[in-house]
């Protein structure tokens, strides 16, 4: 008897097969359960499903559209936000955006794609609230105070067990601060300077969501002393942070109370909905650690960025190639209403 052998383009054209049939059935039980009035009236979802490339390693092609509405069954209107970058379908299914997302993400495996699914309803947000580390900026800054004293690893190796959710806010502070404790001031200042980088597309970002309304708030369980720094760089306008103590321009090892955490973050979303007027549902909120668990969960598009840990089970959206303009793309932002300035 011969062995059986597939190849690696066969196996995959099962896998985007079995998908499609998935979404077949989950069709046909509704419709079994519920007849075809009662779906067509009260169980489609009127949806947009974006697809975002990263340009850099692989353009967005109208084959990918192609393939994508194939297997989701659908003929929805296209929309294209940015040649080779971002395409919107305009999607009535009775899936929920969450599997939609899913599915479309399963068909373009194996490509620089994210795929994003939002209701068409208030799908521009007004409120973007982000994290800083790693979200806005390319570094976690005290790890980068700790290289700058030769204390890298071990400051490092703490951040890790923060992001990932295996450590508190306030232990992993205490540790972090009583290994830095005596840095100087102007440490601080060259670190900021010469370390310190923006992330492709943050002050776009910002800058894009002010000029159409939104209010944008940096949120971080780092330091003012680079949150205000960077806000009045991007353009945010606000930020909250943990201050730093000094005395003779020098750390104590401490921080002025209370720590902003993760339930920091919450409370900051809600108050600053509650000073606006705004439902959380308004709300966009961005992070890449599980410090940014509550907030994510708590805004109407609540966006995990460049994670591959525990908070992507708590958000609504990933983003796991493009640069945070596809959060503009994500809300319906066509590229030639970007503010590049």
């Amino acid at each position: 008897m011969n062995d059986l052998w597939y190849s690696q383009s066969s196996i995959h054209y099962l896998i985007l097969r079995l998908s499609a049939s998935h979404v077949n059935m989950q069709w046909s039980r509704r419709l079994e359960e519920h007849g075809k009035d009662e779906i067509g009236n009260n169980f489609m979802t009127s949806c947009v499903l974006t697809l975002i490339s990263n340009a850099k390693s692989l353009p967005l092609e109208p084959v990918h559209i192609a393939r994508v509405c194939q297997h989701l069954v659908t003929t929805g209107k296209t929309d294209w936000l940015a040649e080779s970058e971002a395409c919107d379908i305009f999607i009535e299914s009775p899936l929920s955006t969450t599997d939609i997302a899913k599915q479309a993400r399963y068909i373009l495996s194996g490509t620089a794609i994210d795929t994003v699914c939002t209701s068409i309803k208030d799908r521009r947000k007004k409120l973007l609230i982000s994290d800083m580390d790693s979200t806005i900026i390319d570094q976690e800054c005290i790890d980068e105070l700790g290289d700058a004293i030769g204390l890298g690893s071990q400051i490092s190796e703490i951040t890790s067990a923060l992001v990932q959710g295996e450590i508190s806010v306030a232990d992993a502070m205490r540790k972090r601060l009583k290994l830095m404790k005596g840095m100087k001031l102007h440490l601080l200042e060259s670190v900021y300077k010469e370390r310190i980088t923006l992330k492709t597309g943050a002050r776009t970002l910002v800058q894009t969501m002010r000029r159409y309304g939104a209010f944008c708030i940096l949120v971080s369980g780092g330091f003012t002393f680079f949150t205000r720094r960077i806000a009045e760089r991007i353009g945010f306008h606000d930020h909250y942070g943990n201050k730093l103590v000094f005395k003779d321009e020098k750390l104590t090892g401490e921080i002025q109370k209370p720590i902003l955490g993760r339930s920091a973050k919450l409370n900051t979303l809600t108050s600053i909905c509650y000073e606006k007027g705004l439902e959380p549902s308004e709300a966009l909120a961005v992070g890449d650690g599980a410090n940014d668990i509550e907030m994510i969960k708590a805004a109407g598009l609540g966006v995990a960025f460049h994670n591959s840990g525990s908070l992507r089970k708590y958000a609504n959206t990933c983003i796991d190639h493009g640069d945070l303009t596809a959060l503009l793309y994500i809300q319906g932002f066509r590229k030639s209403e970007f503010v590049l300035s």
